[in-house]
Parts: C-alpha cells; structure tokens; sequence
C-alpha cells in the first residue's frame, strides 16, 4: 500500500486511486482537476483551502488502508 504524505500533489493521490476524490471533496477540497492540482502539494493546498492537513492526509490513508483489508 502507499503511503500518502502532505508532501505530494492532488494529482498523485488521484493517480494511486481515483476513489480518494470523495475523501478530497468532504474536505472543501474541490479543485480535483484544477491546474494547481498538479504542482501544488497536498500541504499548500489545504493552506490555501483552511483544511487540517494532518487530518486530510490521515482520511486518505484510512481509505486506501481500508481497502487493503
């Protein structure tokens, strides 16, 4: 399984599984698609957002852990 980090894009995420798009989205976070997505890190993106990154990153990970099982 990966792991995410605050250090890595949207666009990452989005490529290890599209399925963490809702996770994004209960966030605030809807520019899934937006330019940025791709550059900017998961860390300025919540930033920019006022998104609780260390509780973002940790949604993500309980998701794709989740489907380990």
């Amino acid at each position: 399984m990966t792991h995410i980090t605050k250090d890595m894009t949207i666009a990452e995420v989005l490529q290890i599984d599209a399925g963490t798009a809702p996770v994004f989205m209960q966030y605030g976070m809807h520019c899934l698609t937006c330019p940025v997505s791709v550059g900017e890190s998961i860390k300025d993106a919540a930033a920019v957002h006022g998104v609780d990154v260390d509780a973002l990153v940790k949604a993500l990970n309980e998701y794709l852990g989740g489907k380990a099982e």
